[in-house]
């Protein structure tokens, strides 16, 4: 950010949930943000819902489940002409009660098209914007549902995160494949390994380009937001249980304002500028208590792999290996 400038940043999936209360909470801390979803409507919508200033947010279509539609996006964005101080890798797609993928219109099964892929191209298209800025930051939405070393990443329903070796991307993630690891469709598992993958790309970005460009990348989980939108494809008894077992039982409940603020703080807080860090405020909620970093399982943080995946996606998302360098 250039001193007297208003910094912009870029969040996906702003229309609801998480990605909209985080849009509201850096808005009220002077920022820019520019609400990236696929249906722009609803943004609107919503962003009049809560009261949010039109002259302090500009709405964009994104579509991340297509890769032209994430190419797209990004020269638009380029065409406002405004600068870009942080992007917020926030959107996300939940379908736990498919039978069979949904597919994206290049063939691959939509959860990770969606969750990962999408946001590969998006963030790394971004890199050279983000390289321009004073204080850059690269913020990616993980879960407790995808890191093993946590309670909430072991529970085997229906199955951890676990991305084998990679067999279904070295396989081309096409029809008849439709998990990472090329095993059987398992809805629920795809997005916990989409997002097991997202925190592994979030490393591989530190490891590749923050001694580099001083792009900050960072992952967090705020918490469990029990009655996010994310959960709309759920059974209806899920929907009404979840919330309810995460206030009284768990204690892990997390409204969605404060989720919005924990991620406005990622973003926009000077005690959040430590790169390759995942932060967390633990999965029991306790008055006053301050983020932490939180460790991440052997799968998140082994470096060979994290190198292996990054190409594997690469190549499958059409860039070249070696990602041109922010100037």
């Amino acid at each position: 950010m250039i001193a007297g400038q208003t910094p912009v940043c870029i969040i996906t999936g702003a229309s609801s949930g998480i990605g909209l209360w985080a849009t509201r909470a850096l808005m009220a801390r002077g920022w820019h943000v520019v609400m990236a979803c696929r249906d722009t409507a609803k943004a609107e919508a919503a962003a009049r819902e809560i009261g949010l200033a039109p002259e302090g947010r500009t709405i964009m279509q994104l579509d991340l489940g297509t890769l032209s539609g994430v190419r797209g996006f990004v020269s638009e964005f380029r065409m406002l002409g405004r600068p870009l101080d942080a992007l917020v890798c926030n959107a996300a797609t939940y379908m736990p009660r498919l039978t069979a993928p949904l597919r994206s219109p290049e063939g691959y099964e939509l959860s990770v098209a969606i969750n990962y892929f999408g946001h590969f191209l998006l963030a790394n298209l971004l890199l050279e914007d983000l390289g321009r800025a004073r204080d850059p930051r690269l913020v990616t939405l993980g879960t407790v549902t995808a890191n093993s070393e946590e309670f909430g990443g072991r529970i085997p329903i229906p199955a951890p995160a676990d991305l084998g070796d990679f067999e279904g991307l070295k396989a081309g993630f096409k029809d008849p494949v439709a998990m990472i690891d090329g095993n059987p469709f398992k809805p629920g598992k795809a997005y916990k390994d989409s997002k097991l993958a997202c925190m592994m790309m979030s490393r591989e970005l530190h490891a590749r380009f923050h001694d580099r460009t001083g792009i900050v990348f960072t992952t967090l989980y705020p918490g469990c937001v029990a009655d996010t939108p994310l959960f709309r494809h759920a059974p209806r008894a899920f929907q009404r249980i979840f919330p309810w077992f995460q206030k009284n039982v768990t204690g892990g409940y997390v409204s969605q304002p404060l989720a919005g603020e924990r991620v406005a703080d990622v973003v926009a807080d000077p005690a959040f500028a430590r790169s390759g860090v995942h932060w967390s405020w633990g999965n029991r909620q306790r008055e006053g208590r301050e983020a932490f970093a939180q460790s991440l399982s052997p799968k998140a943080t082994d470096a060979a792999r994290a190198r292996e995946l990054w190409d594997l996606t690469a190549r499958l998302v059409g860039l070249e290996q070696r990602v041109r360098e922010p100037a």
